[in-house]
């Protein structure tokens, strides 16, 4: 649960010094296993032998002893799992990086180390070691025991985190809604299958902000010209300030999106029992196309701005809320393979990419003449292969179980029948 925070000046100050702190710790600690690891030794140290140095090392340096010790240990227990994930070929995490100084400022706080008070019906406190107490809007109940407290800071403020256990249901919730599959995309953000109307995100960034935010970074690329040239790289105070606002416009953009996203993902899970995505491997889409000196690639600006408009739906986001939702919700998400979803007809199975003449969002199978929206077809493909895959009979009005094939029926072995019978829908005008 994330609430607003409001320090003072004095706490605001020692907060970022502790981030400062909290984040040299971090490199220092992953420096020190780096080395150790490419050693003649090959050692491999983990947070219980460091955790002994810290302690000789917060005797030498005062910057080091004002952190509080729980936070720098928490911050080796963090390296430790992000270990931890790296190693587990399950995870998609990669080797732990350093932090640079603009990185996400946050020092963690363990539970026994924090205590929350209730103010009045919107505010409340949280005692920080070493700094007392501190306010935060109550935006909502906190039910449960408070397991551990993080202290961040975005280009909007000061934040703070706090992990909540909750008692187990004795009987956990079972979700009997409809089966759905879920499509997501750029032009159209999300398509539900038994739905007739497209689910479209509002824009996360308003022309005037538009506009602002490319005055802005015009700014910064002068600012920065100018202190390289005359400051030796150092940054003037209105630089700061220019980043600052840059930071609080994107902000402000990822809350929205952020927003949207947990309100649609809350929405299908309270009200689906079962939910079908795609297996979409966001991170190799969102690779660059430059290529290299010797091999360059083509149609980079295009590449780089799909880039952007992928990046900017939340694909990885909306698929990670569906996986904890539906388990808390009594649901489950099942997850199908991506290839020939959005070329595949729903009506006689065929596979065909011409289907999708120049990628518009009509679909008009070159078999079975079938027109649809591509997207609400497509939603109803990934349904189909979620229904196989799961086991289940399919939803009310199907007549047929038998899987459908993700690839182009081959010469002399004719087509594969749909896996089920619909109403005719209404018809879609290319765009």
């Amino acid at each position: 649960m994330k609430f607003r925070l409001h320090p003072d000046r004095m706490q605001a100050e020692r907060l970022t010094s502790w981030s400062h702190t909290s984040r040299a710790v971090w490199n220092i600690a992953l420096a020190q296993r780096i080395w150790a690891y490419r050693s003649a030794q090959r050692k491999a140290v983990r947070a219980v032998a460091q955790c002994a140095e810290l302690t000789e090392a917060r005797r030498e340096h005062a910057w080091l002893r004002d952190l509080p010790a729980q936070c720098a240990q928490q911050v080796l227990q963090q390296l430790d799992a992000a270990y931890d994930n790296f190693w587990n070929p399950a995870h998609p995490a990669r080797f732990p990086q350093f932090k640079k100084k603009s990185h996400r400022q946050k020092i963690t706080f363990p539970g026994q180390a924090v205590r929350v008070h209730k103010v009045s019906r919107r505010m409340a406190q949280v005692k920080l070691p070493k700094i007392g107490w501190v306010r935060f809007r109550l935006s909502r109940p906190i039910n449960g025991t408070v397991r551990n407290a993080t202290v961040s800071r975005d280009g909007l403020g000061w934040h703070v985190t706090f992990g909540i256990h909750m008692p187990e249901l004795e009987q956990p919730p079972v979700n009997t809604g409809m089966p759905i599959g879920v499509d997501v995309g750029i032009a159209c953000s999300v398509f539900v299958s038994n739905e007739h109307h497209e689910r479209q995100r509002p824009d996360t960034i308003v022309e005037d902000e538009q506009n602002r935010l490319r005055g802005l970074e015009q700014r910064k690329a002068r600012q920065l010209t100018y202190a390289k040239k005359h400051n030796g790289g150092k940054y003037s105070n209105r630089l700061r300030k220019t980043i600052g606002q840059i930071a609080a416009l994107k902000a402000r953009q990822a809350r929205r999106r952020a927003d949207w996203n947990h309100k649609l993902t809350t929405d299908l899970t309270k009200n689906h029992g079962m939910i079908a995505v795609e297996d979409l491997k966001v991170r190799n889409m969102l690779r660059s196309a430059k290529g290299t000196i010797e091999l360059p690639g083509a149609n980079v600006a295009q590449k780089s701005g799909l880039n952007r408009r992928i990046a900017d739906q939340g694909w990885h986001q909306i698929r990670r809320q569906l996986e904890y939702k539906t388990r808390r919700h009594g649901g489950v998400l099942v997850v199908v393979a991506a290839p020939g979803s959005s070329q595949t007809c729903n009506e006689c199975g065929v596979r065909d990419p011409k289907s999708r003449h120049g990628c518009g969002r009509l679909f008009a199978c070159t078999a079975c003449g079938h027109t649809e929206h591509a997207d609400r077809n497509a939603a109803h493909i990934i349904l189909d292969r979620a229904l196989c895959t799961a086991g289940w009979a399919g939803p009310a009005g199907s007549g047929s179980t038998r899987p459908q094939s993700t690839r182009s029926p081959q010469k002399g072995r004719g087509t594969l029948t749909g896996s089920r019978m619909r109403e005719p829908t209404s018809s879609v005008t290319a765009t």
